[in-house]
């Protein structure tokens, strides 16, 4: 699929972004900041957020993989503006310029076997050279080449620069610069005819008008070979921006244990979207001290100038609070909606226990996932006997009588907190205890929980005959 822009640009070309994963995995926390940060820069200049699926890997591509990046960009809400492209259907594309390059000279076929490959690179490190192509098919006014081989399909290769050097000021990095004698004549096209990675990016960064290549810095030493290909085809050499690495809680290289996992695990986890949105936003890139914005705040915020060049750090404890931030501040109907269908999922029925909006705003300060949250709450929705090895340390001998005489006292008091706050002062005080002494049993009672909220906010949340049917089991 070719692209057609004009010519001659404008001055002030308007913003074209791009996130070109390639479909080998899912979309980790690496892949969605690099997605984030395209898109809000495309979003706050006003431009285009595009989608490109770079997907020549045809030995690791896989739709699952193409599925699990789109699931992963939906559920975070990078809505893309235009593709997804994909670079398997741009072959066409990707011949005619070969043959335009190998017409203008810019590209050449090589002949060179593996086996020639491995001898010139066992006898550079024999050297202690740096293992590179040495140009043997490279076509130089006055070189002769061999005659091509009959039985040796050719790859082709880029013409790269011999001297010179060269230099991108890149938006995170700064200036870089590297000697085009350190670049050898890559391949563009393998030998079965597929291009390579390199040489599809630059003509679909061209064809796309790409004006900001946000993107990991593991690209870096692709960028100098990128630009010589794109200044050999004419085009117009977008801006870099190269993103620091993500590192573990521990500060090594992020791994499944500490975050590098999909996306949508997050999803699973009992993690919202706007909180995971809020983290990465943080991920090397800062607006002062703020810590909590909104989706809204961020794009408007967002610039190329406050990403970090150092490596950020990621930090469980951090995102676990932003989560729990952000769902304190759900309405208690939006919050048990969330948290309903996890429940639903252990085959829990929510519609013949308490009310799932109360019980979801109870428990939402003592928990910072969803899934902690419909942990806490399934007691209220399953049948459940007291523990009895948890119960026994508080039922010493005042307990029982304790417990009798508050049971006798719920079956008229009025079915509201402060009532039944103030039937558990009275009876604390009738037995001579200390309010621990008997709220402690009632908890493990009607919650199997020894932390809970207060206990009468949690027997008001249960109701009076299941608080009844519960003490009566137990003293009777």
């Amino acid at each position: 699929m070719a692209f057609n822009f004009p010519e001659t640009q404008p001055a002030m070309k308007p913003v074209r972004t791009r996130f070109a994963p390639s479909p080998t995995g899912y979309l980790h926390i690496g892949g969605a900041r690099t997605a984030l940060f395209a898109w809000a820069y495309a979003r706050r200049h006003g431009g285009t957020f595009i989608l490109r699926i770079e997907d020549t890997d045809l030995a690791r591509s896989t739709p699952e993989a193409v599925q699990a990046i789109i699931d992963g960009m939906q559920w975070l809400g990078l809505t893309h503006d235009e593709g997804p492209f994909y670079q398997m259907q741009r072959l066409e594309r990707y011949q005619e310029v070969i043959q335009q390059m190998l017409g203008d000279g810019s590209a050449y076929y090589c002949y060179t076997t593996r086996e020639e490959l491995d001898a010139m690179r066992a006898e550079q490190e024999i050297k202690k050279e740096k293992p590179r192509y040495d140009g043997r098919w490279r076509p130089e006014t006055g070189k002769v080449l061999p005659l091509a081989p009959a039985n040796v399909p050719p790859v082709i290769r880029f013409k790269n620069p011999q001297h010179g050097v060269v230099a991108w000021d890149d938006q995170v990095k700064g200036r870089i610069e590297i000697s085009n004698n350190e670049l050898d004549d890559l391949i563009i096209a393998r030998a079965d005819g597929t291009p390579t990675y390199n040489f599809c990016v630059c003509v679909d960064d061209w064809d796309m008008g790409i004006t900001h290549v946000i993107r990991g810095d593991d690209h870096i030493n692709n960028t100098p070979r990128q630009i010589n290909i794109l200044n050999a085809l004419g085009a117009e050499v977008p801006q870099y921006a190269h993103l620091s690495m993500i590192l573990g809680d521990d500060g090594t290289k992020l791994s499944k244990r500490h975050g590098a996992v999909s996306v949508m695990q997050y999803n699973d986890d009992g993690f919202l979207p706007a909180a995971v949105i809020n983290y990465l936003a943080r991920l090397g890139w800062s607006h002062g001290d703020d810590e909590v914005f909104s989706r809204e705040q961020f794009v408007e915020w967002f610039d190329l100038d406050h990403i970090t060049a150092s490596a950020a750090q990621f930090n469980t404890e951090k995102l676990l609070w932003l989560n729990q931030h952000y769902m304190k501040q759900l309405p208690s109907a939006v919050l048990a909606a969330k948290v309903k269908p996890r429940l639903a999922m252990r085959g829990i029925n929510t519609d013949t226990g308490p009310d799932l909006e109360k019980a979801v705003a109870l428990y939402v300060e003592r928990c910072n996932t969803l899934n902690l949250l419909a942990d806490a709450i399934e007691v209220f929705y399953v049948p459940l006997a007291a523990n009895p090895q948890l119960l026994a340390p508080y039922l010493t001998d005042e307990i029982p009588p304790a417990l009798a005489d508050f049971a006798q006292g719920i079956k008229s008091v009025a079915w509201e907190t402060s009532a039944i706050n103030a039937l558990l002062k009275e009876t604390v005080t009738r037995h001579g205890l200390k309010m621990p002494k008997l709220a402690m049993p009632l908890r493990v009672i009607l919650t199997g929980q020894v932390q809970t909220p207060s206990v009468d906010a949690i027997m008001t949340l249960i109701g009076r005959e299941k608080v009844l049917d519960k003490l009566l089991i137990q003293i009777s």
